[in-house]
């Protein structure tokens, strides 16, 4: 079923993306990231100055004999469902897998943004009862390794050695590793308009004449997106985000050329409008990918190539 689109269009809004800290992102959710350096590769001996880069309330402490620190909590799991939710149904936790493929951006020119590379904002959802964590299975940086080819003697089919992710003949070249750029994503979210509503409409079952309610019938969203106030933040692959319960936000936004696969964490009972609401609208809110900063240069290069596609 196609989601509730909004009657009214929403504002012209260009948004400028920002680094995903816990500061920033801290009124939609909570950001998870590593307190230790990529190079530490012992524990370290002073547990109580360890700053961790998030607000949740948690002591550090020496495991697995000494050979691992734990961290524990490091994000709000909440299930709101008891006593909240309407059918009463009850929650239960429940982990998936989103395999999260980049999104092409539109390429952009105008007189005021040249040459500009931009993603188009068209929906938003959230979840009313339960936080949603998103933990990227990739490293923040990843290797792949490139493998020589053999042909099949029987079938003359090219087979692979190993298990490497790719296969690429190269010629006579057995080994070579070749790195992969950083995975990026997109969070976009959204504040709630509380006690407000908005008027939407969902397309009739296909088989509906044009004539009857024409095509459309109006529904009410209530606790709306703030589709005035849109923020984007730029997140990656070292790091993991909880959207707090009924934060409005947009479905994942990869960049660049790489595959991210995300582990879900979240409640479901089974309700669906219960478990996700969603709210569609047209054109107007926009992502300027173009504003990021110098240090983002090989993603542009990515979004550039894939423009082309």
């Amino acid at each position: 079923m196609a989601p509730p689109t909004l009657i009214s269009p929403p504002p012209l809004v260009r948004i400028t993306p920002e680094p995903l800290t816990h500061q920033a992102f801290a009124p939609f959710g909570t950001v998870i990231s590593t307190p230790f350096p990529r190079d530490l590769n012992s524990a370290p001996n002073d547990l109580p100055s360890l700053e961790l880069p998030h607000p949740v309330p948690a002591t550090p402490v020496y495991a697995n004999q000494g050979s691992a620190v734990k961290i524990s909590p490091i994000t709000p799991l909440g299930n709101g469902y008891e006593n909240a939710c309407p059918s009463g149904r009850a929650a239960q936790a429940r982990l998936s897998m989103f395999a999260c493929f980049p999104r092409k951006p539109r390429r952009e020119s105008t007189q005021d943004h040249p040459k500009g590379h931009v993603f188009d904002v068209r929906i938003l959802e959230r979840h009313p009862y339960t936080t949603q964590t998103f933990v990227p299975l990739d490293l923040s940086s990843q290797r792949r390794v490139i493998r020589d080819r053999k042909p099949d003697k029987k079938s003359h089919d090219w087979q692979g050695y190993g298990d490497g992710d790719v296969d690429i003949v190269l010629d006579g070249a057995a080994h070579q590793d070749e790195e992969q750029e950083e995975p990026a994503f997109l969070i976009i979210v959204a504040p709630t308009l509380k006690g407000q509503a908005a008027a939407a409409t969902t397309s009739s079952d296909s088989t509906t004449t044009r004539g009857e309610n024409d095509l459309n019938n109006r529904v009410t969203i209530r606790d709306p997106p703030d589709l005035e106030n849109v923020k984007a933040f730029i997140a990656r692959g070292g790091q993991a985000v909880t959207y707090g319960a009924g934060t409005w936000h947009a479905p994942m936004v990869v960049l660049g050329s790489r595959r991210v696969d995300f582990v879900v964490a979240q409640y479901v009972n089974g309700v669906d409008d219960e478990d996700c609401q969603e709210a569609a609208f047209t054109d107007g809110i926009i992502v300027d990918l173009k504003s990021l900063s110098d240090e983002e240069d090989d993603l542009l290069d990515d979004l550039k190539r894939l423009s082309k596609l």
